[in-house]
């Protein structure tokens, strides 16, 4: 996954079908047309050279909305 950051936006652009699969899905559970989009906010720390993992919560989302939400196709 290729992150772009300018100024107070951040750009993510897939590198593979997977990706694209999982962008598209955190697109899905974020993005509400009819009502409030979602927040993603950043929890606990990044530091790459004790972890290679950035951790985000989504904000307002049910807990079993991932569990319920169709893989995109």
């Amino acid at each position: 996954m290729k992150i772009t950051i300018e100024k107070d936006l951040v750009e993510l652009s897939p590198e593979n079908e997977q990706e694209k699969a999982d962008l598209e899905k955190l697109w899905r559970l974020t993005v509400d047309c009819a009502g409030f989009n979602k927040k993603i906010v950043p929890i606990g720390e990044y530091i790459p050279q004790k972890n290679n993992c950035a951790r985000f919560v989504i904000e307002g989302l049910p807990t079993d909305a991932v569990q319920d939400m169709p893989d995109p196709q």
